[in-house]
């Protein structure tokens, strides 16, 4: 982290405005960062722009001894990490515990693949005119990368665009979601004790209009990697230009659970799915659609397991649930669950606010058409629907703007490949929910779930360009 990584700290004009940071539990304040402004932002590209002639120049084992440094300092930081997520994004312990060990294996799987970057020979002789050359190519970093991630994950989502960023030889600029900024600054400051050198990472902070706007519009960026809302991701494509981009927006993912299926893991698979961090997850379980002859059993087993989450202070390690970001996100689940009630839904648990708490929540006969099930609800809520055949439950999966990840619970291998087949999504996910993933696995969707793809390796082949070489070697 360098001297301008945090913009506009050590600035010696006016003091710059800052953004006070909270307990999302408590309401206290817990840290601030400062507000960048345009002079502190082009102070970052600036910062940037050097940080990529030193790290495009680093050599591979150098950038994975780097990044398995930082991998180590995390874990051994781990409990203050958990503890700052834990008050600053409002998740249990538990799952932050969770998003902390993931974090790890990201920097250690980014690590790994910074030696692997190579490219092929090409068969240049396979061309008519061409028997004389001799080709191969390379992966080069693009430049600067434009990181914008979001609450949800404050620690691992900016894990998955700054470790295969440097593992790439890119330098990056980083606005971490201004709900979450303060855990962007401790990883920061590891990143620089696991020596990074200075300039290739660079934060800055304030909201997408205009902070995020100059990132996405300012022409020495060469690409941007963003995970937030489709309408964002939408507004970032139509406003990024010539960049390259990855975007990995939202979803209502779906799970099916047939009558085969193993319903104990399943339900408690759907459980933990719909409700951790309180469904505020872009692959949190939104529909589950159940065969007839079993829909009533999984609902009365679902039901009792949801009654049995613990809601409270995310520090105490035995809360399941905890607030979500904002009361206004509460109030917003509010109004589509009574909505949808008053046109014929039905609450078989749950439904109620407290504060900026929202009760784990269980509907049925549920239309298609409201708003608890075509959009992203991103709360503890979960719909069930009935269905008879299995591909009318693909359908069903498939009837949707998004398509991130699909959880499939059968035991027919039949059943099991129609699914991989016929579902129109990112990732299928057989005996596991949508929410299933490992940080070495391409992850990403398509329709409005995104463009692009994750996953350490994955996101370095969005971060780099082939650059092609070819050799005349016949003699003049």
């Amino acid at each position: 982290m360098g001297k301008s990584s945090i913009a506009a700290k050590n600035r010696t004009t006016a003091k710059p405005e800052v953004l006070s940071v909270i307990n999302k539990y408590s309401g206290k304040v817990i840290g601030e960062v400062p507000l960048t402004d345009r002079e502190a932002f082009e102070e970052a590209v600036r910062s940037a722009q050097t940080g990529f002639q030193i790290s495009s120049n680093l050599p591979a084992h150098l950038r994975g001894r780097i990044l398995a440094d930082a991998s180590q300092l995390i874990q051994k930081k781990k409990s203050e990490f958990t503890e700052l997520l834990a008050q600053e994004a409002g998740k249990p312990h538990k799952d932050a515990q969770i998003e902390v060990e993931r974090a790890v294996q990201t920097f250690q799987f980014a690590a790994e693949e910074a030696k692997q970057i190579h490219g092929e020979t090409v068969p240049l002789d396979a061309a008519s005119g061409s028997e004389e050359r001799f080709g191969f190519y390379l992966r080069v970093p693009v430049g600067i990368i434009g990181a914008i991630t979001p609450f949800n994950f404050p620690l691992n989502l900016v894990a998955h665009k700054v470790a295969p960023a440097i593992a790439a030889g890119c330098s990056v600029i980083l606005k971490p979601a201004s709900l979450t900024p303060l855990v962007s600054v401790k990883l920061a400051g590891v990143l620089k004790e696991a020596g990074l050198p200075e300039k290739v990472l660079n934060l800055i902070f304030g909201p997408g209009t205009p902070v995020g706007d100059w990132l996405v519009t300012d022409d020495r960026v060469a690409m941007i990697s963003f995970t937030g809302s489709p309408p964002v991701g939408k507004a970032i494509k139509e406003k990024s230009g010539f960049k390259k981009i990855s975007l990995e927006l939202g979803s209502n993912s779906a799970v099916v659970v047939d009558e085969t299926a193993d319903l104990i893991a399943a339900v408690s698979a759907c459980v933990r799915g719909a409700f951790s961090y309180a469904g505020q997850s872009c692959i949190s379980v939104q529909r589950i659609y159940i065969q007839d002859s079993v829909f009533d059993r999984f609902s009365d087993m679902l039901i009792e397991k949801v009654k049995q989450l613990k809601l409270g202070d995310p520090l105490d390690k035995e809360t399941d649930v905890g607030p979500m970001i904002t009361e206004a996100d509460t109030v917003r689940v509010e109004s589509w669950v009574n909505e949808a009630v008053q046109v014929g839904a039905k609450i078989l648990t749950g439904g109620k606010r407290e504060g900026n708490f929202y009760l784990p929540t269980v509907l049925t006969d549920v239309k298609p058409e409201m708003k608890v099930m075509k959009n992203e609800v991103f709360a503890p809520l979960v719909n069930l629907i009935p269905y008879r055949s299995f591909a009318q439950a693909l359908e069903m999966v498939n009837d949707s703007v998004y398509g991130l990840q699909a959880g499939i619970f059968t035991a027919d291998l039949n059943k099991a490949f129609l699914a991989v087949k016929k579902a129109n999504v990112g990732g299928v996910l057989i005996n596991d929910a949508c929410t299933f993933r490992a940080d070495n696995m391409p992850y990403g969707g398509v329709k409005q779930s995104g463009l692009g793809r994750e996953g350490v390796k994955f996101a370095m082949e969005e971060m780099t360009e082939i650059k092609m070489v070819s050799i005349n070697l016949k003699r003049r």
